[in-house]
């Protein structure tokens, strides 16, 4: 079973700002997006994978075999073409724009040890980099 697996709450959040400032989201929506605690479950079940992403501002669940591209609509507003893929037990999401002028981006989520996930986002476009830390926690 993936280490992955689980419940993460977010502990620590660096360089958000400027990711989401090169993603083109709006200023309003950059604030909300930093001062809220973002959770994740993690789920496996055969080949489906499940992600749900809570918080108090907004909630999304990706439903994916890895591999498939899927039609995402992200937390950002940006419409994409998603898929995951398992490198080394690392997920790997890269999100296709669908509209141009819109950036690609990769969302790499990795367990460094049985308690801590870490989240990192790409803008493949502009090469801007945060990362997101997780612990794992029991709801």
């Amino acid at each position: 079973m993936s280490t992955l697996l689980g419940h993460w709450k977010q502990l620590k959040s660096e360089n958000f700002d400027e990711y989401m400032k090169s993603m083109d989201v709006s200023f309003v929506l950059r604030k909300v997006g930093n001062s809220i605690t973002s959770y994740e479950e993690i789920r496996q079940n055969g080949d489906e994978w499940e992600i749900l992403v809570t918080s108090t501002f907004k909630n999304q669940t990706l439903k994916f075999k890895l591999g498939e591209e899927f039609d995402e609509h992200t937390m950002d507003g940006r419409h994409v073409k998603s898929t995951f893929t398992l490198e080394d037990d690392v997920l790997v999401q890269i999100q296709k724009a669908t509209k141009v002028g819109v950036c690609d981006c990769q969302i790499s989520r990795k367990a460094v040890d049985d308690d801590t996930l870490v989240l990192t986002f790409k803008n493949l476009t502009k090469d801007v980099t945060s990362v997101r830390t997780f612990k794992r926690y029991t709801p």
